[in-house]
């Protein structure tokens, strides 16, 4: 597992609401094109005016190098991570009786769990127990983001729990080692800011690349979910070399994901997904995300990105942001 994760950098992960200072499309029922075999958009739950609020911010990996698999079965990755402006929505208000209770809905919500096995759930019995809480949390699941879709899903969703329920409960410690525990992403999602990551994922270093931060960005999905465990079962186990992203010239130009070969092969369709964004006018970036099977293009210009977007075929989920700083 390789111990306590280490975050080295002044890291600050803030409290944050709910504003998407991107150009996420749709609206707050439903979130880009397409779905994942969820059919129609679930109507959102009304909850009090008063919860807090935290966005789960998309992840993407830039880059995904798989050095080795290790003998507990995880593998040693080098990745940049990055994060959209834009994602899932979690809401909070206290409650006295000690209960943790989840509702869910958005255009991904349905069938999803809301019991004892669902991350955010996880999360929250974690952080209540590891801090003797005594007071408990309704919390509201908004989700906007595909299931099984190399972007985060429920890491994120989960980091933004113990976000937001730090601040709901005045909790002010770490919880980086405690977000390891949850899941090898949910310690980048938490702190939701360009990171490289070393080791399961959880060894992370504050990464500043010019240029990056706000730039327009597009995800786009098949419309196909895609399990982590298979995709890493088909890495060939040759390493190809380190991640070099000093900039981001470099990382267009020397970064690559290792498991897209594995994840095209389960999914041909990523490639009709690359093979089109790579194709707009004035991309700059395009690759798959984690184990896909969402990919992602970077744009100078957010006109380019919106008719990017526009091309994209209609049965495909796509989403308009910017990199979060």
């Amino acid at each position: 597992m390789g111990g306590r994760p280490s975050v080295r950098g002044a890291l600050c992960l803030g409290g944050g609401g709910a504003v998407c200072r991107g150009t996420g499309s749709g609206s707050d029922q439903c979130q880009g094109k397409g779905g994942l075999s969820t059919g129609a958009c679930r109507p959102l739950t009304a909850f009090p005016s008063a919860a807090l609020s935290e966005v789960a911010y998309a992840k993407i990996n830039l880059a995904l190098h798989v050095r080795r698999r290790r003998d507990d079965g995880y593998h040693d990755i080098e990745s940049l991570f990055a994060f959209a402006e834009d994602g899932d929505r979690l809401h909070a208000v206290t409650r006295d009786d000690g209960q943790l209770s989840l509702t869910i809905d958005g255009p991904f919500g349905a069938g999803l769990d809301s019991g004892a096995d669902n991350l955010v759930v996880r999360a929250a019995h974690a952080l209540k127990n590891a801090f003797n809480i005594t007071v408990g949390a309704a919390i509201h699941l908004n989700k906007r983001l595909p299931v099984a879709s190399g972007i985060g899903g429920g890491s994120a969703d989960a980091a933004a729990a113990l976000r937001m329920l730090a601040r709901l409960w005045a909790i002010d410690r770490p919880m980086h080692a405690l977000a390891a525990t949850i899941g090898s992403d949910v310690p980048a999602c938490l702190v939701s800011r360009t990171l490289m990551g070393t080791g399961r994922g959880e060894a992370l270093d504050l990464c500043a690349i010019d240029g990056l931060g706000g730039m327009p960005l597009l995800l786009v999905n098949p419309g196909i979910g895609l399990s982590t465990a298979p995709v890493f079962a088909g890495w060939d186990r040759v390493d190809r070399g380190p991640l070099v992203a000093d900039t981001l010239d470099a990382l267009i130009a020397e970064g690559r994901n290792d498991l897209y070969p594995p994840a095209v092969a389960l999914v041909p369709q990523i490639g009709a997904v690359l093979e089109s964004l790579a194709a707009q006018p004035g991309v700059r970036l395009a690759r798959m995300s984690g184990s896909g099977a969402t990919c992602f293009a970077l744009f100078d210009d957010s006109a380019q990105r919106d008719a990017a977007a526009a091309a994209m075929p209609a049965h495909w989920w796509t989403l308009s942001s910017r990199v979060r700083a």
